[in-house]
């Protein structure tokens, strides 16, 4: 059983069908839900209750979410954010919320799963970038 840390791009494709990362998305949660340990960063959590309250989703439905897939909620402490600073020191276009979710990830996690091709730009990562496909119909 893997630990693996959800992004809120993950969360927000699996919640929302229209996503092009639904499909992706569904498949990896369900299939971690049932073979992994799923934990999520607090900036992640903040992130989608954020999306939920302009109204992309149901704050319930977000809520409900979390409570049912999602393990722990890793905080954003002085680790975490010390971990932050060496991966943007690595890579300075690395935006702080994204370092401090790859930072939760290593230090908390076997793996992320999100959709950032950006991510694979950074270096000295512990943890596996599990990145969702885009689905085009059409293409």
């Amino acid at each position: 059983m893997a630990v693996v840390l959800l992004d809120s791009a993950a969360v927000v494709a699996f919640l929302d069908s229209a996503n092009v990362f639904h499909r992706a998305a569904d498949r990896a949660i369900s299939d971690g839900a049932r073979d992994d340990r799923l934990i999520s960063s607090a900036i992640n959590y903040a992130e989608v209750l954020r999306s939920a309250g302009l109204g992309h989703h149901a704050q319930e439905v977000v809520r409900g979410f979390f409570s049912e897939l999602v393990a722990e909620i890793v905080p954003a402490d002085r680790e975490v954010a010390e971990r932050a600073a060496q991966l943007r020191a690595t890579k300075p276009s690395l935006r702080l919320p994204d370092a401090l979710v790859l930072a939760s990830a290593d230090l908390h996690a076997d793996a992320v799963l999100g959709a950032d091709r950006q991510w694979l730009q950074v270096t000295g990562l512990r943890c596996e970038l599990r990145l969702l496909e885009a689905h085009r119909p059409g293409r």
